[in-house]
């Protein structure tokens, strides 16, 4: 299995030794020994769904990278996560996948409405199995924990991924900015339960399901 490890917060080194791995088309910044480089239609296996992301509006290509030797990634200077999983499952924003070993599984998955109105669907891409993933954010990710007791209310744009046995909801009608009289139109928040970890960034990208 490929090792992941960590260049600073921003480049991610895979050692392979015969290995593969898959990776954000184009995010190759760099490598040592010999390497095979593989561009997968539509994202390969369940993310072949998810080329287009009515999220975010943005393309995602994977390429698979096998060989011998050190592969560098890295994503326009966002900050890089490790996960590790050991049999469950991860549920990752599309555009903030960088990379996984390739004996993980990824798919797609439907997980609720974005608003009553517009009707605008919201999916996630998902991998599960053993090993490692790398997450990117848009500054340091905090990682938030999440119990019965304790319930998190997440702003859509600062969601990433998470982890764990956890039920959303989406809340619609208010957000963050709309308590600060600062909000327009339809908005909403995703309400996790249950226990679990959620993955979130210091920085807000613009959503569809209105100003959020």
């Amino acid at each position: 299995m490929a090792t992941f490890r960590l260049q600073g917060s921003k480049v991610l080194a895979v050692d392979m030794t015969g290995d593969a791995v898959k990776a954000k088309n184009g995010s190759m910044v760099a490598y040592d020994g010999q390497m095979a480089f593989k561009k997968m239609s539509g994202g390969g296996e369940g993310i072949r769904g998810m080329v287009t992301r009515r999220l975010t509006g943005e393309s995602m290509t994977v390429m698979e990278v096998k060989g011998n030797g050190t592969c560098y990634f890295a994503d326009r200077a966002s900050e890089i996560n490790l996960v590790s999983l050991q049999g469950d499952k991860l549920w990752v924003e599309a555009s903030n996948l960088l990379a996984t070993d390739a004996g993980l599984r990824t798919g797609t998955t439907f997980t609720g409405l974005r608003g009553a109105t517009q009707g605008n669907g919201l999916f996630t891409t998902t991998v599960e199995g053993h090993g490692q993933a790398a997450i990117v954010s848009d500054g340091p990710a905090v990682v938030l924990r999440v119990s019965a007791q304790y319930p998190l209310a997440v702003d859509p744009g600062a969601y990433i991924a998470h982890q764990g046995n956890l039920q959303q909801h989406f809340q619609s009608g208010v957000t963050f900015r709309t308590l600060l009289g600062e909000g327009s139109g339809e908005a909403f928040q995703i309400r996790f339960e249950g226990e679990g970890l959620v993955y979130v960034q210091p920085s807000e990208r613009n959503t569809i399901g209105g100003d959020v």
